[in-house]
């Protein structure tokens, strides 16, 4: 039952960052569809090759992953909106909590 808690825990915080986060499809230029392509591209080839090919692939996902990060926000596509510290406190504490449960099953203060 804690892992559970710690689950829902750990998504209650991914919701609170992620509601002042907003991702936009607004191309300018040539150069912003083209970034916001190839992020999708390496995010999907990141995340595939981290799952599939773990072996073969060693750490090689992880640069994957970084490089669409950084083109996502190169492509003008993520509008960070601001937030409240006590938004962020809570979902540091939420996160912070959730996964001591999830992992250890109790919470070490």
């Amino acid at each position: 039952m804690a892992r559970f808690i710690g689950l829902a825990l750990i998504i209650a915080s991914i919701y609170f960052l992620g509601r002042d986060i907003m991702f936009v499809t607004i191309y300018y230029s040539w150069w912003h569809k083209t970034s916001a392509t190839v992020s999708v591209l390496a995010l999907l080839a990141g995340i595939s090759s981290l799952t599939f090919w773990r072996r073969q692939t060693g750490n090689f996902g992880w640069i994957f992953i970084a490089l669409g990060i950084i083109l996502v926000f190169l492509s003008g596509g993520v509008i960070l909106k601001p937030t409240s510290l006590w938004t962020f406190c809570i979902a540091m504490l939420s996160f912070a909590s959730g996964y001591q449960l999830l992992t250890r099953g109790k919470i070490d203060i």
